[in-house]
């Protein structure tokens, strides 16, 4: 409380500066006002939500909360009525807000750490058989293990245009599937690291069993899913931290309701349940592109390994935070 005045100081110049935008885009229209010019005003809509937030919990005075009310009003029914925009605001979610928020979120940590672990793990005891013998047959079962031998014993690498296109939005419902599952469970928390983690062992099992020499349809396995396998992986443990994060809403309030703390939670999930979209949406277009079709080897291992850089470059070069005024 000793600071708040300060802040309150150092605030109105940002407050001011966002009346005058609110003007410009009155006057002007989303058209009239460049990319770079709407992405500011966003970002200080945003602080300004952040600063009524701030105005509410420590009581100011009447008159400033209703003016912070007034100007977060104003800069919602302009920034909000064009469509334009729209495509701008999710472009500033996907690109600047989730792989800040993935960057330093613990939830996506945990999950990314349970998940990776447990497949990695997973992957090595089914892969060495001396490790932990019979490990895959209890994880699988025999029956579903014959089924992955002959589904990738008699993989096509020369399908059609049509028929990679049709298993685009197959290989969408399956994934998002699985997504969704760790999502959807993720808000009771206990069962959602447990779904999470038993889809992690099943994965990583079967990539370790179909990994290991003379396997039916090993080749074939490992040729179809190095292309595809980052994006996938990835969004799934995404979804799972989304869903992680609304849970901890409710079982962490900390100074809110637990409805209101899910609902604060449930705003910070969507940037990084926006990100698990779009990596399912990569992963499902290159399992049915490009795992199936006739090219070299190489290249799906060059598309694999470039995915990887990309998805490294989008977490931790886009990630880090760089401090500026659109940090709070």
């Amino acid at each position: 409380m000793v600071g708040l005045p300060e802040t309150i100081h150092k605030r109105q110049a940002d407050w001011n500066r966002l009346e005058q935008m609110i003007g410009e885009i009155s006057a002007r229209g989303t058209r009239g006002i460049p990319g770079k010019r709407l992405a500011e005003a966003c970002s200080l809509y945003r602080a300004a939500c952040a600063d009524l937030s701030m105005a509410d919990q420590y009581r100011l005075s009447p008159e400033m909360v209703n003016y912070l009310h007034g100007l977060v009003g104003k800069a919602h029914n302009a920034l909000y009525r064009s469509r334009r925009f729209q495509l701008q605001l999710w472009w500033d979610v996907l690109f600047r807000q989730a792989p800040r928020q993935i960057f330093a979120d613990r939830c996506v940590h945990i999950c990314s750490i349970l998940f990776f672990g447990v497949f990695s793990f997973s992957s090595y005891l089914a892969y060495n058989e001396e490790a932990y013998p019979g490990f895959a047959e209890r994880v699988m079962g025999t029956e579903m293990m014959q089924s992955k031998e002959g589904e990738f014993e008699s993989v096509d690498f020369e399908r059609g245009v049509g028929e990679n296109v049709v298993a685009v939005s197959l290989y969408i419902q399956r994934n998002t599937g699985i997504g969704l599952q760790c999502f959807a469970l993720g808000p009771l928390v206990i069962p959602g690291l447990l779904t999470t983690g038993f889809n992690a062992c099943f994965l990583g099992t079967t990539f370790g069993y179909m990994a290991r020499e003379g396997t039916p349809g090993g080749d074939n396995f490992l040729e179809f899913v190095t292309a595809h396998g980052p994006f996938e992986l990835t969004a799934i443990a995404l979804a799972a931290a989304a869903g992680l994060r609304i849970g901890l809403g409710w079982l962490i309030p900390r100074n809110l309701t637990r409805i209101d703390s899910m609902q604060a939670r449930a705003k910070e999930a969507i940037p990084v349940m926006a990100a698990s979209v779009m990596l399912f949406f990569l992963a499902a277009m290159t399992e049915g592109m490009i795992s199936p079709s006739s090219l070299p080897y190489l290249a799906k291992v060059f598309w694999g390994m470039f995915s990887s850089t990309l998805l490294m470059f989008y977490f931790v070069v886009l990630g880090y935070p760089s401090g500026d005024s659109d940090a709070a």
